[in-house]
């Protein structure tokens, strides 16, 4: 049966899929007319929770809407920006200007399960950082009036602590945001959060639920400050900050771990077994835990007791008993001294040890500004995260392909680290979004001429693609001469892309309350035959083409070739690295390429809805099936 939403252009309908796979699995919690009987679901669930009204959750205002928000369609879209974009042919890179809630839905059929990293850096809920609206819509013109990228760029209020929902408002911003992110992961992607002590408490349990508990990888403290903050009214100075993170899936390793130095396995003894070194023995639970550890250690060649630490052993007495008789127990000459293990290099898993939890060791935040201020020459940008920290996270879950995406992009130094991490000839991609938020008219990034902070999102990372071509031609300049030339671009570059209204006017179309369905669905079609009539002429081909191919689940680096067999009618072959169709945007379809697709059946094609008539529409649809998509 058609809907209304079936002549829109929207991105994937997230909660619509939810609700099918559940109809498919479970068709027994439906009624006859469809829908979903909640208490049935109860029943199966828990049958003791439909009379149980309480339980352990967690709870705040606003977090039923702020789900539904996360999964209702858009139907905004994203327009290429050359003018700003960087040696767009070189690499797939992307930086979006835009509100993010509303980017991340026109991603999320996309770029789903494709994104293998995510790093953000949202704002901290101090009392001073916004927080993002979710007033987003399509038929509200004060967002759109603000974003207009030729002007100011969005204003945001603080999110004051006097406001009895001031933790309410950051975990609303947070919770719709991370259930799209986390879609966006790949089975084996991870995610990481900056954050500090203000909302750390909120953002774990916030996390639990979206990820999953048992999808918990570690909460890194990183010492984020050099120098001891002494105007502190506890007497405490803060000193470090946290970088939470989660798998998507618990069922492979999250990190890579750091590389063991090999140069510390010898073998002094010339034992066949080759190199070895030395391993801790002593156990990690006190006696009453674990029992069975606790015992005293006795070398049964010089009757040398040792004792048991306070702690004991790490090993029970046959387990141990069994390396003293395989002569791998390193035994002290005096009584004080600690047995040990011998450790043999071939006997190891793999060549990394555990990634440890403390990060960023002698990077601060200092460091990132500094960072900034030489790229600018001037003060651009408070308190930037430093790239060499985002290098050091992302390079433990990614390999030289893998897509990293940034959603909170700032001044874009997740951008600058994957350029970093790239120079050993890698090719890892990014995609940065970043609101265009208004900076201070005081500052001197305003004043050099950056309105917004994708502004200056854009232009850092413009300035660290021509640093790293600088070095490149100084460091080795016989590498690029001759026919190699062009080789110092590779990958460095990135499209600019900016969230604007659906170029389709029916998305303003209001269904006449005083109407059923069908009616209401013959009323849209008079609708778009009336205001699309002119479409292709009166707005940007390009911007159209990329609308209905992101609305079509196409990534953003797409390419189109122009097939020359069709005679009649202009039509492209639109193919990203997973699927293909062609695509006709003329206002209308001639018989010979309806003539066509009844014998060549095999690809899909997509078309202008306004550009057929019954006849055309129901020919394609009968040969093509599925395949056949009017817009």
């Amino acid at each position: 049966m058609e809907t209304i939403n079936d002549y829109m252009p929207l991105s994937t309908d997230w909660n619509n899929e939810r609700l099918q796979i559940l109809k498919q699995q479970f068709p027994d919690w439906f009624t006859s007319e469809g829908s979903l009987n909640i208490e049935e679901v109860k029943k199966a669930v828990n049958p003791d929770s439909v009379s149980e009204t309480e339980r352990y959750e967690f709870r705040w205002f606003g977090k039923s809407q702020a789900k539904r928000n996360a999964f209702t369609a858009s139907n905004a879209t994203l327009v290429y920006d050359e003018h700003r974009s960087v040696n767009p042919t070189e690499s797939e890179n992307i930086i979006i200007e835009g509100e993010n809630l509303e980017v991340l839905k026109l991603l999320s059929g996309s770029y789903r399960e494709k994104i293998k990293c995510i790093y953000i850096d949202p704002p901290y809920n101090t009392g001073k950082d916004f927080v993002y609206s979710d007033n987003f819509t399509q038929d509200k013109k004060a967002y759109w009036q603000d974003a207009e990228v030729l002007e100011n760029g969005v204003k945001i209020d603080t999110n004051a602590e006097t406001d009895g929902r001031y933790h309410s408002n950051w975990l609303n911003m947070m919770y719709s945001r991370l259930l799209i992110a986390r879609q966006l992961l790949k089975e084996d992607g991870v995610i990481f959060i900056s954050i500090d002590d203000n909302e750390v408490h909120h953002l774990r349990k916030l996390c639990d639920e979206v990820f999953g508990e048992e999808n918990f990888v570690a909460n890194f403290i990183w010492k984020s400050r050099q120098n001891k903050d002494n105007r502190t009214i506890t007497g405490a100075s803060i000193d470090h900050e946290y970088i939470i993170c989660y798998s998507r899936n618990n069922e492979s390793k999250a990190l890579k771990g750091s590389e063991r130095k090999v140069e510390q396995y010898t073998n002094p003894d010339l034992d066949p077994r080759g190199d070895w070194a030395s391993g801790n023995m002593v156990g990690i639970l006190p006696e009453n835990l674990r029992p069975n550890c606790h015992y005293d250690l006795t070398n049964p060649n010089t009757g040398i007791n040792y004792g048991k630490p306070k702690m004991g052993w790490r090993y029970d007495m046959k387990t141990m008993s069994r390396l003293i008789e395989e002569d791998r127990i390193l035994w002290p000459n005096s009584i004080e001294g600690r047995p040990r293990r011998k450790v043999f290099l071939d006997e190891l898993s793999d060549s990394f040890t555990g990634f440890s939890s403390i990060i960023g060791k002698n990077i601060f935040t200092r460091d990132g500004t500094k960072e900034v201020d030489d790229l600018f020459n001037y003060k651009a940008f408070d308190f930037p995260k430093p790239p060499s920290l985002i290098e050091e996270l992302i390079s433990q879950v990614t390999e030289e392909d893998d897509v990293v995406l940034d959603f909170f992009g700032g001044s874009g130094s997740t951008g600058q680290a994957v350029f970093e991490l790239n120079k050993d000839n890698d090719n890892r991609k990014f995609i940065l979004i970043q609101i265009p938020e208004v900076i201070d008219s005081k500052s001197e990034a305003y004043k050099a001429g950056y309105k917004k902070i994708s502004d200056i999102t854009i232009e850092r990372n413009k300035r660290v693609i021509a640093k790293i071509i600088t070095e490149k031609e100084s460091q080795q300049p016989d590498l690029f001469a001759g026919d190699k030339k062009e080789d110092k671009l590779k990958g460095l570059g990135f499209k600019v892309f900016k969230l604007q209204k659906s170029n389709f006017p029916r998305v303003d179309f209001a269904p006449n309350p005083e109407f059923n369905e069908t009616e209401n669905i013959e009323l849209l079609k008079k609708y778009i035959a009336e205001k699309e009539s002119q479409l292709v002429n009166a707005f940007n081909k390009e911007e159209l083409l990329t609308e209905i191919l992101l609305k079509n689940n196409f990534t953003l680096n797409y390419t189109v070739t122009a097939q020359e067999q069709f005679k009649k009618n202009e039509i492209l072959l639109a193919t990203d690295d997973n699927k293909e169709t062609l695509i006709c945007l003329d206002v209308s379809i001639e018989p010979e390429t309806v003539d066509y697709f009844k014998v060549n059946t095999g690809q899909k094609f997509i078309c202008l809805e306004r550009a057929l008539d019954t006849t055309k529409k129901y020919n394609l649809k009968h040969y093509l099936g599925d395949k056949f998509n009017a817009f």
